[in-house]
């Protein structure tokens, strides 16, 4: 995924990772210091039953893979509720092509359920149609009820299935394409 330093000065793919705010959340460039607070979620057999790998077995581990992910050509933002400025998730967007991006995020379990999600997705998603992306794409498992129910809510529509896509730490898996054009964004 992304670029991090300071308040929001990161890089990935030649674009800075700006600071955000919503009502209740400060998103900001993750940075590999970000790991003790995400390992809640990225250490987690439960939390990351849908991702695409394992859990990580550490910290050191996980800042680590942060270390690597950050410089490349993902943004990363992480999730912080204002006034404190420890990570309950990320969101991150790629690049595929000119003028699409990909999207993906994840929280820590005691942050999701209370709409935090929601909010911290919407505003990437915001931010890459300001910066003139015409299409937002994401893939879940269509086990993952919480997310496909997340991306629906904001507007993406499903665009498809592509069978035994991914080969992950549960086994093969089906993927759902869901796809959100600029001009359909009800921010």
């Amino acid at each position: 995924m992304a670029p991090a330093q300071g308040a929001g000065a990161g890089r990935g793919a030649g674009r800075v990772t700006p600071r955000l705010a919503t009502a209740r959340l400060v998103l900001r460039a993750r940075v590999p210091d970000d790991a003790e607070a995400l390992f809640a979620a990225m250490g987690d057999a439960a939390t990351m039953t849908w991702w695409s790998h394992a859990p990580v077995e550490s910290v050191a581990a996980l800042r680590a893979y942060l270390a690597e992910r950050d410089n490349g050509s993902w943004r990363a933002w992480a999730v912080t509720v204002a006034e404190d400025d420890t990570a309950i998730g990320f969101v991150a967007a790629g690049e595929k092509r000119p003028g699409v991006a990909e999207i993906g995020y994840l929280l820590v379990p005691a942050a999701q359920r209370r709409g935090y999600a929601r909010e911290a997705v919407g505003a990437v998603i915001g931010r890459l149609f300001a910066e003139g992306y015409r299409r937002v794409f994401a893939d879940t498992d269509p086990d993952n009820v919480g997310s496909n129910r997340l991306l629906e809510s904001l507007g993406f529509r499903r665009e498809g299935l592509l069978r035994a896509e991914w080969e992950t730490h549960i086994g093969v898996r089906d993927t759902v394409l869901w796809g959100l054009l600029r001009d359909e964004w009800r921010g």
